[in-house]
């Protein structure tokens, strides 16, 4: 039976292979990163950590989980060669290659949130403050709507409707449509997940997807 660790190890060592063969400084602002001595400085929910050919590193010196790790490495190089176009948002399902990966999405973020967080809107409220979410002035109908940088160049905007004696509870994370620009379909349901997974570890929950 094939080691699932190993794999992944394998897979990271890969990407910091190709990390090394890039040119650091000309993806600095077309990323909306930091570059200094050959190692990017990027910003992950608020937290800086780094990335070089030496390896990924959070704010505390240590390596991530392997998820975010890749993740990170992801960002890196499939830096475009410009900044791409699309500002309006959309859901995860509208990405024209997102199909492999909808079902997964939907179970780790939209359907894990109102798991959770359904008749307690206040503790959805305060996560998303701790958490750095800003409310955005849109016309829609939803308790709370709350936009996060995850990443420099992809936020993610939460909607979410708490139960009420007609309708269940309901959320929903959105892209803007340039995130498929930044980053493949497996690397932005990684973001959602774990966008979703510090929105429950903030409200005190150990429900987890990839952390």
């Amino acid at each position: 039976m094939t080691d699932k660790p190993s794999i992944f190890e394998e897979t990271y060592q890969n990407y910091l292979t190709q990390v090394a063969g890039i040119d650091f400084a000309s993806r600095a602002e077309i990323l909306g990163i930091e570059i200094r001595d050959r190692e990017a400085f990027i910003p992950l929910m608020e937290k800086i950590y780094r990335v070089s050919p030496k390896g990924v590193f959070d704010p505390s010196g240590q390596e991530p989980n392997h998820a975010l790790s890749i993740l990170l490495c992801r960002y890196l190089l499939l830096c475009p060669e410009r900044e791409p176009k699309g500002d309006h948002w959309v859901t995860y399902k509208d990405f024209r290659d997102a199909a492999p990966f909808v079902g997964g999405f939907v179970t780790n973020t939209e359907k894990a949130l109102v798991k959770y967080f359904s008749n307690r809107l206040e503790a959805l409220k305060k996560a998303c403050q701790k958490l750095g979410g800003r409310p955005v002035d849109l016309e829609l109908s939803y308790h709370i709507v709350s936009r996060f940088d995850v990443l420099p160049k992809i936020p993610i905007l939460l909607l979410f409707n708490d139960e009420d004696e007609e309708f269940p509870a309901q959320g929903s994370l959105l892209f803007q449509k340039k995130a498929a620009g930044y980053l493949d379909m497996e690397c932005l349901a990684i973001l959602g997940w774990f966008l979703t997974d510090v929105l429950h570890q903030s409200a005190g929950s150990s429900i987890t997807t990839i952390m």
